[in-house]
């Protein structure tokens, strides 16, 4: 009876000179699991991700907006602190979120409607929700 490779069952492997032998540690990375849906774990974990939605805002909170505007343009170059909250739009899906942030405006760029404060960041005006007019010493109040 002829049983499958008894003839070679006793030998040895063959060993060459330019292949070196592998390490146990490399030939059993070869057999390792891999990730078949590479990324599924993050599309879902991206899916899953909250993000708001933008509000309208009344027509007496427009005005509000107008007004403190103006008086904000009227004041350049002198500015005084304020507390702007705007909505940021998310990069990677549709939504966002709202953002608060503290600063004095160097410049209302009418160009790409946009206030541009004096540390560099642009806010656009069509995404402002509320600007106050703050002192240092009031900022923990809100």
């Amino acid at each position: 009876m002829f049983c499958g490779y008894d003839d070679i069952k006793g030998s040895s492997r063959p060993v060459y000179r330019e292949y070196p032998a592998m390490t146990a540690h490399d030939r059993a990375a070869q057999f390792s699991p891999f990730a078949a849906l590479t990324g599924y774990e993050d599309a879902v974990t991206e899916t899953a991700r909250f993000t708001g939605s933008r509000r309208e805002l009344t027509d007496d909170e427009e005005n509000d907006l107008n007004v403190k505007l103006n008086e904000i343009e009227n004041a350049l170059p002198e500015s005084r602190e304020l507390r702007i909250t705007y909505f940021k739009p998310d990069d990677r899906k549709d939504g966002g979120s709202y953002v608060t942030v503290y600063g004095t405006v160097r410049i209302i760029d009418h160009y790409s409607n946009e206030l541009v404060m004096t540390d560099g960041m642009r806010i656009l005006i069509n995404d402002l929700a509320e600007i106050c007019f703050t002192d240092e010493n009031k900022r923990n109040e809100f």
